[in-house]
């Protein structure tokens, strides 16, 4: 061949690959108020309960699809980071690493807007149900992301037998396999989607977002006050969209376009 279209296509290769480089979303990253968020790639697994578990409206599992990388908080939204965009702090359970409570559905949707209108974009929103379950379990199907043994949940989660009767300050329990922290217990994380008590039965496979309406909105991951059946990767509670409790939270998630 010769050596001038060797070169020439030797070039483009490497400009391709650096673009492509470039281009790739990293697989952490940190943004203008101090939130952590971790890259969660594409993927699927078994979402729910199998019908021998104990269970809240968690059947029948079935298969669910994540087809689009998304970015999520490594911690829970801090009742520091609140502030940074809302001005106030309406938690009952007061400390700037703490995670922000007393928060409704609502809330949480104008802290969003607020924040996409700082960054100058529209790409932070709530996970969905099943993507708050697909990153919780981090690839297990046991109860908890760390395995069935609730025994050993002290070491991942603020919950009823560890919590003291408060909420703690983010990341100061173990992390799941993908490196999230706090998605067993501290405080219920409320998720874009409305809660569906037969939904699961109807669940499409692909980027499941819910019912079109329903009871409440879903929350996830238990909490501080609620015991250890609650901070199973599994459990869902409804909360209504205007109601504010000491023990519910949020946690972002970013869309990669």
């Amino acid at each position: 061949m010769n050596m001038k279209i060797w070169n020439a296509l030797l070039l483009t290769f490497t400009l391709c690959s650096t673009v492509a480089a470039v281009a790739a979303p990293a697989a952490q990253f940190t943004n203008s108020i101090g939130i952590e968020f971790v890259l969660i790639q594409a993927g699927s697994f078994m979402m729910g309960s199998p019908p021998n578990a104990e269970e809240r409206n968690e059947t029948p599992p079935h298969r669910v699809t994540i087809s689009k990388a998304f970015y999520l908080g490594k911690y829970e939204v801090t009742q520091e980071q609140w502030m940074a965009v809302m001005g106030n702090n309406p938690s009952r359970c007061k400390g700037p690493d703490h995670p922000v409570d007393s928060v409704s559905w609502s809330d949480a949707q104008e802290f969003i807007r607020r924040l996409n209108v700082k960054e100058g974009h529209n790409r932070y929103r709530l996970p969905t149900e099943a993507e708050w379950e697909y990153a919780a379990r981090a690839g297990t199907t046991t109860a908890y992301s760390f395995g069935d043994d609730s025994g050993a949940l002290s070491g991942y989660a603020w919950y009823f037998g560890s919590s003291d009767s408060t909420s703690h300050p983010v990341g100061q329990k173990q992390p799941n396999a993908w490196g999230l922290h706090d998605v067993h217990g501290n405080v219920f994380e409320l998720t874009q989607d409305w809660f569906g008590g037969k939904y699961y039965a109807d669940s499409p496979e692909t980027d499941p977002k819910g019912p079109s309406s329903g009871a409440g909105r879903v929350a996830r991951g238990g909490s501080w006050s609620y015991n250890a059946e609650s901070a199973r990767s599994a459990y869902r509670e409804f909360i209504m969209p205007d109601s504010r409790g000491g023990d519910v939270g949020f946690r972002l998630a970013i869309s990669l376009e």
